[in-house]
């Protein structure tokens, strides 16, 4: 693999490296817009056995699936970009961390996963816009423990009601904080 080259280069994979962790934000936050804005409007999904289509497509069940989602947290590691060009390959590792609800469980009853999956994609400058044209994921591991929240064994909060949580769109504090900005701003 070569190393970049020029400043354009550079910015090239910044770009990239920014539409991959941008999804992993639709993912955690049930943002699907994020998601959309990743894909050109005709590309093509594998998700690694559990959707293989158009993006669009996937991108219309994540509107559906992500409001309900559980609780989950997507890193995104690993990023190797190939520039050829208006092409571009990328890998990259997304570990993810979910909190499942036991099947077949008692109400309540919830599992906690690490699933590893690695996105091997094909990114197109298009109009001068990088985005994903075609996505291949392969699931490389998953762990599931019994659900043991202590917050650091109560270091980190002995009452963890206190704690500002994550969750969805709009209702999450990235969210809430660009709202108030906004309200501040225009006030200004």
């Amino acid at each position: 693999m070569a190393a970049p080259t020029t400043l354009s280069d550079l910015l090239d994979r910044q770009i990239i490296s920014d539409i991959l962790i941008a999804y992993a934000r639709g993912a955690d936050r049930g943002d699907a817009d994020l998601i959309e804005a990743a894909y050109h409007d005709d590309a093509i999904e594998d998700h690694g056995g559990t959707f293989k289509g158009p993006a669009r497509e996937y991108v219309a069940l994540m509107r559906k699936m992500l409001p309900r989602a559980p609780r989950m947290s997507h890193s995104v590691t690993n990023i190797l970009i190939e520039l050829e060009g208006d092409t571009a390959w990328t890998e990259c590792h997304y570990l993810t961390f979910a909190r499942l609800p036991v099947k077949g469980g008692k109400e309540g009853e919830t599992v906690d996963s690490l699933t590893m999956a690695r996105a091997i994609d094909r990114f197109e400058r298009r109009n001068g816009r990088w985005a994903i044209a075609h996505r291949r994921l392969a699931w490389d591991w998953s762990q599931e423990m019994p659900t043991n929240e202590s917050w650091g064994r109560g270091m980190i909060a002995p009452d963890p009601s206190i704690l500002v949580r994550g969750t969805r769109k709009p209702d999450d504090v990235l969210y809430q904080a660009r709202a108030e900005d906004m309200v501040k701003e225009a006030g200004q």
